[in-house]
């Protein structure tokens, strides 16, 4: 638990090589007890977001998430709280 980062970088990739690496840090985040997470997936074109929301949206582990505020890094992360 306390090597578990609080927030995982997946800019610069495409969705379903995006998702892969943040289904597995959401299990690693589960485990850890931490009650909420940060993805950081760039602002671009805004095609990463969507298709990481998609993912997020119908995923059990996850109670809300939304898109990060003002000094949280804005629209180029995505906030989740976890169950």
């Amino acid at each position: 638990v306390s090597t578990f980062r609080s927030e995982v970088d997946v800019r610069g990739m495409i969705g379903d090589d995006a998702w892969f690496v943040v289904d597995k840090y959401l299990d690693d985040a589960v485990l850890a007890g931490v009650p909420s997470v940060r993805i950081i997936h760039g602002k671009g074109t805004g095609a990463l977001k969507t298709a990481l929301w998609q993912y997020l949206k119908g995923d059990r582990r996850i109670k809300t998430f939304r898109i990060g505020r003002y000094g949280e890094g804005d629209g180029g992360v995505t906030v989740v709280e976890l169950k």
